[in-house]
């Protein structure tokens, strides 16, 4: 029984982690609420938490990390920026994620997204333009990311209630 009440406040700690993670940059959000999963579904056998669970839970971490990528470029298109600063902003979230941390994930893709537009266009208020998009899409990615581990929460405890 403490046994149990552990792996499920481990299970917890993690699936708590993971939703602070989906707002957070630089927190691994999904693939700790997947974690936990696995964690709690190793515990019980994978009798309550079955395999095709954690491939569903899978599946929303992977598009949790592909709308993260994609959602500042998205932002980008639609606050009419070229192709260039969409690629800007792909560009500078992956050199921001891999060598500048939070700050760099933040400030890369709005960078990124601003200096290629300016390259393109040579019109710094298009360009700031574009570079403001990305925020806007980091954003609403945010809200994503959070929506995807709300999901995947509810997914879980429907799994332990029914």
């Amino acid at each position: 029984m403490a046994e149990h009440a552990l792996i499920l406040v481990l299970t917890a700690a993690l699936m708590s982690l993971g939703l602070l993670g989906s707002v957070l940059p630089g927190l691994p959000g999904a693939p700790l609420i997947l974690l936990g999963a696995l964690v709690y579904a190793w515990y019980t056998g994978f009798t309550v938490i079955s395999w095709m669970t954690l491939l569903g839970l899978l599946a929303l971490t992977l598009l949790g990390y592909l709308l993260e990528i994609f959602a500042s470029a998205l932002g980008v298109k639609k606050l009419g920026g070229s192709r260039w600063g969409m690629a800007g902003a792909l560009l500078g979230a992956i050199i921001g994620l891999l060598f500048g941390g939070l700050p760099g994930l933040i400030l890369g893709p709005f960078v990124g997204a601003f200096l290629l537009e300016l390259a393109k266009t040579k019109d710094p208020a298009a360009s700031l333009k574009s570079g403001v998009g990305t925020l806007l899409g980091f954003l609403a990615g945010a809200i994503g990311k959070l929506i995807i581990a709300a999901v995947m929460i509810g997914i879980f405890v429907v799994k332990l209630i029914v």
